[in-house]
């Protein structure tokens, strides 16, 4: 908008899915989605801008700083209920996920649910902010954001051993991540094109990193 100030740029959410719909649909110059595409989707064009990790996340005072990628899976699908069947106290765990459609949650199901479904007793929220809220305040809880929205009120959980950092992800060490991308009914012109340049110009890639995401350069287009 500084370097641009004529031109109007409207955000709106709802999800990867509703990102995804309005490409196709034309209602939207430029959909972003924080999933791979499916392969019914794989006629859009589309650019990978970024890269995020996910983080699952607990109370900081929950004592357990560590957990498999098995025993995740298994409280998310309500095999594992109490936290002390994973060394810590005796307390019911309560377990937060994301709504269907997002991509964060669709992103958690292919990387640790595999074939498994969520237990339809998690409490669902349709935000990464809201999950994060309900573990800041629940010593019981646990939930799955975006690492970039990890702070101080929640502790991420190292996963097989691997603390969930930046450089985890961009070594390879640490599994869960997933793409950033922009997305078209076709290839873009005019303002939307010279956005999406920015964005994996130099300067974009700077903001996107302050944000606490994983640049990707000129990224790939498909």
């Amino acid at each position: 908008m500084r370097l641009n100030p004529s031109v109007i740029i409207d955000i709106q959410g709802g999800g990867s899915s509703a990102g995804i719909m309005a490409a196709r649909s034309d209602t939207a110059d430029i959909g972003m989605s924080s999933r791979e595409l499916a392969e019914e989707e794989s006629d859009l064009w589309y650019v990978e801008i970024a890269k995020d990790g996910l983080a699952v996340i607990v109370h900081p005072s929950n004592p357990i700083g560590n957990l498999t990628l098995e025993q995740v899976c298994k409280i998310y699908t309500g095999e594992v209920t109490n936290w002390s069947e994973l060394g810590g106290s005796d307390s019911k765990i309560h377990v937060i996920a994301r709504e269907d459609g997002s991509g964060t949650r669709s992103a958690f199901e292919s990387l640790v649910m595999d074939t498994s479904e969520i237990t339809p007793k998690a409490m669902v929220q349709d935000s990464n902010g809201a999950v994060r809220q309900l573990v800041e305040d629940d010593a019981a809880a646990i939930g799955f954001i975006s690492l970039g929205l990890v702070n101080d009120s929640v502790k991420a959980l190292e996963l097989d051993g691997v603390p969930a950092t930046r450089e985890n992800i961009e070594n390879g060490t640490y599994g869960l991540s997933r793409p950033f991308l922009f997305i078209s009914h076709a290839e873009p012109k005019g303002e939307a094109k010279e956005f999406i340049d920015f964005t994996l110009s130099v300067e974009g890639q700077k903001l996107l990193a302050a944000e606490g995401l994983i640049p990707v350069g000129e990224g790939e287009t498909k």
